[in-house]
């Protein structure tokens, strides 16, 4: 559990975790939320909204093994009950992490993100290419003439 937490703090010093259930909410409406982490100790309503935000956003909800000080100290604030990763990258290494713990529970949620972050990936390297082109590609009126 100590990677998947240390992983979780590293996605926040990147600035890519929404700590607590306002800013969870936004990124989940906003589909910028990849998936929303949910303490093991959550109290049922708050489990009831963050169902509610995981599938307004289209995003899995995972429990995790910590409670809510875990997370809250690994994140930076007291008593943290729900976090939402927005960057694919560090969302599917998350839960590759939580499947190989646990593979009946996270396998599928695994796969998904991983077809997802891969997709992301080839979007990234078809932009940089593209900006390329525009950098070094010939101008449009630029033909020689002879």
């Amino acid at each position: 559990m100590d990677h998947i937490l240390s992983m979780i703090g590293l996605a926040r010093k990147a600035g890519r975790v929404e700590v607590g259930e306002e800013p969870t909410g936004a990124a989940a409406r906003a589909k910028k939320a990849r998936i929303i982490l949910l303490a093991c100790d959550a109290a049922p309503s708050t489990r009831r909204r963050a169902a509610a935000f995981a599938q307004v956003g289209g995003c899995p909800l995972l429990t995790l093994d910590a409670d809510k000080e875990q997370l809250g100290g690994i994140l930076g604030k007291p008593g943290v009950a729900m976090a939402a990763v927005t960057d694919i990258g560090f969302a599917d290494a998350i839960v590759k992490k939580l499947a190989a713990k646990d593979p009946e529970t996270y396998g599928d949620v695994s796969a998904q993100l991983a077809r997802k972050a891969m997709r992301a990936q080839e979007r990234r390297q078809e932009k940089a290419r593209h900006e390329k082109n525009l950098r070094t590609g010939r101008k449009r009126g630029s033909h020689k003439t002879n």
